[in-house]
């Protein structure tokens, strides 16, 4: 493939670089994911082990030290849980993306200076592990709904459109924080103060109908409001997609992540000088 070609910023330049280098990428993925665990006693098991753990520690601290209810739930402790825990879902799968990103490129220098290398997949690449590793949490939360609740709602199904945009959305921040990254050494340690700011601005510890109704409006400009919304109607109220709702959230993603790609192609060009 001629690498000049891959520097196109059309966002049909991205879908055939997927589709050519799709088998990269999903081996790359897979030694991502061992790799972490690699000369661990448990290995992958790991993977299952940490959100047990940590859902376990959230119906504690949140239930029992702090006794708190979900407005407009049943008022159980193990329902509040899992209400917290399925919007963590979504916003570790951001955070765990868009924390690397910076450093995608730092890390992996040599593919910038030694060989032909399609960059611009790097951000795909951590994507998928991170989404390996949200799929086991998930795997997780519905084990721990089937034996308290029963069989989740059949909305459920539609879980993995709500994480179109959402994809797309973490995307576009990993090109730009990418392409910053090589750089501005500093965009690390800013964006992981960010995320954690990110994380308590968003609606994944309390409902928006908690704040006070002058606040409410604010919560709508951050993205991933809409999504971890619609993350639990769909997991735990049983509630369909909004499709006029999530079709505009979609255009405005997929453009966000066009605008991210076009900025990395554009950038791309000056990483080896700088590395």
């Amino acid at each position: 493939m001629n690498p000049h070609a891959i520097r196109s910023i059309s966002p049909l330049a991205f879908g055939r670089s997927i589709l050519a280098h799709r088998s990269l990428i999903l081996n790359l993925i897979k030694r991502e994911v061992i790799g972490k665990y690699r000369g661990s006693v448990m290995g992958l098991l790991w993977s299952f082990f940490n959100p047990i753990l940590m859902l376990t520690v959230y119906t504690f601290v949140f239930s029992v030290v702090f006794k708190a209810r979900w407005q407009g739930g049943g008022g159980s402790r193990v329902e509040f849980a899992l209400v917290l825990f399925a919007g963590l879902l979504i916003f570790n799968l951001f955070s765990e993306v868009v924390n690397r990103a910076p450093s995608l490129i730092l890390s992996n220098a040599n593919y910038v200076k030694k060989v032909i290398f399609p960059l611009e997949i790097l951000p795909v690449i951590s994507l998928g592990a991170a989404a390996f590793h949200m799929m086991i949490s998930l795997v997780v939360w519905l084990g721990f709904y089937l034996i308290f609740f029963g069989i989740p709602h059949a909305s459920i199904l539609a879980f993995p459109l709500i994480l179109v945009p959402l994809c797309l959305q973490i995307l576009g921040v990993s090109w730009i924080l990418a392409s910053l990254g090589v750089y501005l050494r500093d965009v690390g340690q800013f964006i992981g103060v960010v995320t954690t700011v990110l994380m308590f601005l968003s609606p994944i510890f309390y409902p928006i109908g908690a704040l006070p109704e002058k606040y409410q409006w604010f919560m709508h400009f951050n993205p991933l409001t809409y999504i971890v919304e619609e993350a639990r109607n769909l997991m735990i109220w049983g509630k369909s997609i909004d499709w006029f709702e999530w079709t505009i959230w979609t255009v405005l993603s997929l453009t966000f992540a066009w605008l991210g790609f076009s900025w990395f192609q554009k950038t791309r060009k000056g990483f080896a000088d700088v590395l």
